[in-house]
């Protein structure tokens, strides 16, 4: 045996693999995105990316709101209107992710619970991980 470098059809095949060793345990299958703006005089100045993943979890990958607009609501309306679409969509929980200088209390205020972290001290960052449950 030896470790070897993966090609795009090998890590296409393992994916496959992981997701029929997957079906033994996810019993339907949902999909789909959440991909939403806010423009202000036609210049996008804000953003979320969310997608479906298993177990009706909808995972938060980006939340961008450009510097001179915040403070302003403008991420709250967008983690508003996406909780809202989540829901009609049936999705019961929301997960995602962020470093501690880009917006812990934010989620906080907006009822997310923080259900794990971690520092690295040597690189100076922290990390944590936030579910909110809605339906």
């Amino acid at each position: 045996m030896e470790i070897i470098d993966l090609n795009e059809e090998q890590v296409e095949d393992i994916e496959m693999r992981l997701s029929s060793f997957d079906e033994n345990y996810i019993t339907y299958k949902m999909g789909g995105y959440i991909q939403i703006g806010v423009e202000d005089k036609g210049k996008l100045i804000a953003g979320l990316d969310a997608c479906i993943t298993a177990f009706k979890i909808l995972y938060v990958s980006t939340v961008f709101v450009d510097e001179e607009y915040r403070r302003r609501g403008i991420g709250a309306q967008l983690i508003c209107e996406m909780e809202k679409r989540a829901a009609a969509m049936g999705i019961n929980t929301i997960r995602l992710d962020t470093f501690d200088w880009q917006g812990k209390e934010f989620y906080d205020a907006l009822g997310y619970q923080c259900v794990g972290c971690y520092e690295n001290a040597e690189d100076g960052y922290s990390e944590y991980f936030l579910l909110k449950r809605i339906n």
